[in-house]
């Protein structure tokens, strides 16, 4: 399973310790984080690298650094993790090296502010549905999304998330958005026709 992925301007690779820049970049900034927590230290974001390095499945479940693809320059990070429910954090012993965890997993994306409006954010969600519906055994995705972030909203609809109501993750009832992989057969196969 090849797990860098490539799109017309940007390359996922797996997130690995020399990513700590972009790391830090990211959950130090409150701008980034505003709608899912508070900011983090460079002391925490450092101690938890070994766990925002695991995979599981075979690699397909995880966390990418997100950089262009010309340049190299770090927008930030992609992922496929399990959903948690009622913790508020991500359980990351579920990674396990060849086994897909049980419940839902999640797709999402974070970027540094000067990535925004570019619409990198689809670009990724898009190329993670296509890895994860076409060489992975995902059957499903979920997206979960605060109410206040509309701009995440739309990039989920704009690449077939169909919201499915509220329900309990992260410790809190929040908007959820899901794809199947027939849902995104169907969608891929209509927009090909039209």
């Amino acid at each position: 399973m090849m797990l860098k992925l490539l799109t017309d301007r940007l390359q996922l690779t797996p997130l690995v310790d020399a990513d700590i820049d972009i790391s830090i970049e990211l959950w130090t900034d409150p701008n980034v984080v505003k709608y899912i927590c508070d900011a983090e230290t460079e002391e925490e974001i450092r101690a938890g690298m070994p766990d925002s390095t695991r995979r599981g499945c075979n690699g397909c479940i995880g966390i990418w650094c997100v950089a262009d693809r010309v340049t190299s320059e770090k927008y930030g990070s992609a992922y496929l993790l399990p959903l948690p429910i009622e913790e508020d954090d991500y359980d990351f012993s579920l990674l396990i090296p060849d086994q897909l965890p049980e419940g839902d997993i999640e797709l999402g994306y974070f970027l540094k502010p000067s990535a925004w409006g570019k619409g990198y954010a689809t670009e990724i969600a898009r190329r993670l549905l296509e890895f994860a519906f076409r060489e992975s055994p995902l059957e499903e995705l979920v997206a979960s999304v605060h109410d206040k972030n509309l701009a995440s909203k739309k990039v989920l609809e704009k690449s077939g998330f169909i919201y499915s109501g509220r329900t309990l993750c992260y410790g809190a009832v929040t908007p959820i958005y899901r794809i199947s992989r027939a849902g995104w057969d169907d969608m891929r196969r209509s927009s090909s026709v039209s």
